[in-house]
């Protein structure tokens, strides 16, 4: 088993369909296949062999599932770094997963750390920016013309596609692996601390993928774009991996930039849109954004909770519905998914094929339907650990169940609904406040575009609820409107007791509100 079999098979099915889109560059699924090809070589050329570990350290450009391919062809492990990391965070994620290799994106290279920080290092290849010698599919650089690999720029022994058209022609045989042998290892936020390197597996991927591309009915005719940062597991799996296995065609672009995207999505004939609720909010609040999903048969949602109210105005709006699900990195990342048979709104839906679903107390006892509880996992998609990390690995995975942190709770029907993340819960004076159910009302007032409800520091209550707000533009509301507001359709205890409207939320490069951030104003400021 390897998740590398999904591109060969796409490009035996479909060897002329379009794979891969990056601004003017294109790819058949047979040149997708020919270049992995070629890197799988160059990398075996280098000494990488099954289960080293290859770092992938740049943007979102064609040259990221190229060069996975090629990782996970010879049998080694793709390890994703953020690029939005600076040198000191680069360093620890390449030490911590005993990288032997790092291929770097030309603007990256100024973040990474020395060789003598990181002496396991034998190789950097640097990925040139797009449009530069040798970025196209049809170079023709070869590793000879350039013995010294200076191409690459300071620090760098070989240029990317250099080595790619470097290498033999003839076709890749692909490394057997175990379904348990690591095939990816994706870097947690590290929000509560140093990040922690997600280990997943052949068997994990090729089993949620698999899942994504049956449940959520994505057809070879399919074009995904793909916006959000591709070292994450919602862009990496559900998305581009998801795309190879289906034989559907990937566009790629950078970044999220509206005008760029709208555009895009018109001439590339989009169908399905993959996005965060602090997304949907921004293109609602976006004029003519119609055209740019004429073509769109699907979208989804996930990273965070999406309003019910902001689902109501899609729908309203573009005439679509907006499926969700659950999960995280530690679970491939889907888990469960609304809906392949019956959407249920306010859930996230029913647990995907093959994986169980429960509701935990603090002991860690089953509730039953109905009750509020730790959400736990357990299926083929729950990861195989944390990176040289045995103590996290045995906090977070219990007897093969996935401890998720979330709080959730399961209906008569199987149905789940998320009621918020265990470290958000607001404690006043002993009462428990879910900062979501506050959230979801304020999303119903007309003037509000965005929202975060976070616990603040009380001298006499312990905690107090204050509510970050965002406002449409054109709108005006005082903080006392607010609250009343709250107050009217919530038990007083839940209202706001403080209001700050704010120009912006802090947020996550995958557009995911960054709580934690909001919590550690609060604590400076008293």
């Amino acid at each position: 088993m390897n998740q590398a079999d999904a591109l060969d098979r796409s490009a035996f099915y479909f060897p002329e369909h379009e794979a891969l889109v990056d601004g003017s560059r294109r790819w058949t699924y047979a040149e997708y296949r020919r270049d992995a090809d070629g890197f799988a070589h160059a990398l075996t050329a280098l000494g990488v062999k099954k289960g080293d570990r290859v770092c992938l350290f740049m943007g979102n450009c064609a040259e990221f599932p190229l060069a996975f391919y090629g990782i996970l062809k010879v049998g080694a492990i793709a390890v994703s770094i953020s690029s939005m990391c600076k040198v000191g965070e680069v360093e620890f994620m390449v030490a911590n997963c005993e990288a032997e290799v790092v291929v770097a994106g030309e603007a990256y290279q100024g973040e990474l750390p020395s060789r003598d920080a990181v002496p396991l290092v034998r190789h950097v290849i640097v990925v040139p920016d797009a449009g530069g010698k040798g970025a196209t599919p049809h170079a023709t650089t070869d590793v000879a013309s350039d013995p010294g690999g200076t191409r690459g720029g300071a620090g760098a022994d070989h240029e990317f596609w250099a080595l790619v058209h470097g290498a033999p022609a003839e076709p890749f045989a692909t490394v057997y692996t175990d379904r348990e042998d690591g095939a990816e290892i994706i870097y947690t936020s590290g929000t509560t601390g140093k990040p922690k390197g997600v280990v997943l597996t052949h068997g994990n991927v090729v089993s949620n993928t698999s899942s994504t591309v049956t449940e959520c009915d994505v057809r070879p005719e399919d074009r995904l774009v793909c916006f959000l940062p591709l070292y994450h597991s919602f862009a990496q799996n559900f998305i581009f991996n998801s795309s190879v296995r289906a034989g559907s065609t990937l566009v790629i672009l950078p970044r999220f930039e509206m005008d760029e995207v709208l555009r895009i999505m018109a001439e590339e004939r989009v169908t399905r849109w993959h996005a965060v609720p602090t997304i949907y909010i921004l293109v609602l609040g976006t004029p003519e954004a119609e055209k740019a999903f004429a073509s769109v048969r699907y979208c989804f949602s996930a990273a965070s909770s999406m309003p019910e109210e902001v689902a109501r105005q899609w729908f309203d709006r573009f005439g679509l519905k907006i499926h969700e699900g659950y999960g995280l990195t530690e679970s491939t990342p889907s888990a469960v998914y609304n809906h392949t048979i019956r959407h249920k709104a306010g859930t996230v839906g029913t647990p995907i094929m093959n994986v169980e679903v429960q509701i935990w107390d603090q002991e860690g006892h089953p509730l039953p339907q109905g009750q509020a509880g730790e959400i736990v996992i357990k299926g083929p998609n729950v990861m195989k650990g944390y990176y040289n990390d045995p103590v996290a690995t045995s906090e977070t995975l219990v007897d093969g169940w996935l401890r998720t942190g979330d709080v959730g709770v399961l209906d008569e029907e199987g149905y789940l609904s998320i009621v918020d993340r265990i470290k958000d819960m607001v404690n006043s004076a002993g009462l428990k406040i879910w900062p979501r159910e506050v959230e979801e009302v304020l999303y119903t007032h007309e003037a509000v575009a965005e929202c975060a409800v976070i616990g603040v520091p009380d001298a006499v209550f312990g905690e107090s609820v204050k509510a970050c707000i965002v406002l449409r533009t054109g709108t005006t509301v005082d903080a006392d409107e607010v609250i009343a507001f709250c107050k009217a359709r919530l038990a007083s205890y839940k209202a706001p007791k403080l209001v700050e409207f704010m120009s912006g939320l802090p947020k996550s490069a995958t557009g995911k509100i960054l709580k934690t951030e909001l919590r550690q104003r609060e604590d400076v400021g008293s």
